[in-house]
C-alpha cells in the first residue's frame, strides 16, 4: 500500500477561501453561475420589498394608494427597469441551464451563454424604450 506524501497535498485553509475563490480562473460558465446566484438573491430581496409594499392593503384603499404614490416617480421607473434586468437574466440563464442539462447543451454552453447575453441585452433595451416612453 502506498503512503500519501503530505508535502504534495496542498492543505485547504478555511480562512483563505475568499482569496482562493477570487483568484480562481473563471470562464463563461463560472460567471453565469455567479450572476445567477446574485440575481436570485436580488429577486428574493425584491420579494420581501414587494410584500412590505403591498402590506398597506390591510389598512384600506387610501393607505395603499399613498404607498403606491411613492413608487410612481421617474427614479422608480429606472429602478424597475434594472429589476427587469435581474429577472431577465435569471430567466434566460435558467433556460440555458435546462438546455445544458437536457439537450446535451454542455457541448455548447459557452455559445449558449453568449446567446443569453445578446438576447438579454436586446430585450433590456426594448423594455427600457417601452418604459421610458410610458413616463414621457
Amino acid at each position: 500500500m502506498q503512503e500519501i506524501d503530505s508535502k504534495k497535498i496542498k492543505p485547504y485553509e478555511q480562512k483563505d477561501w475568499i482569496r482562493e475563490n477570487i483568484n480562481y480562473y473563471k470562464d463563461e460558465g463560472s460567471y453565469a453561475w455567479i450572476f445567477h446566484r446574485i440575481s436570485g438573491i436580488v429577486l428574493i430581496l425584491y420579494l420581501f420589498l414587494h410584500i412590505w409594499s403591498i402590506s398597506p392593503l390591510t389598512e384600506g384603499k387610501a393607505a395603499f394608494e399613498k404607498k403606491m404614490a411613492m413608487y410612481s416617480g421617474t427614479l422608480f421607473t429606472f429602478i424597475e427597469w434594472f429589476l427587469f434586468a435581474f429577472v431577465l437574466f435569471h430567466a434566460l440563464n435558467g433556460i440555458r441551464i435546462i438546455l445544458i442539462d437536457w439537450a446535451e447543451g454542455a457541448r455548447y454552453h459557452k455559445q449558449l451563454f453568449y446567446y443569453t447575453v445578446i438576447i438579454g441585452v436586446i430585450m433590456f433595451i426594448v423594455m427600457g424604450a417601452l418604459m421610458i416612453s410610458y413616463v414621457i
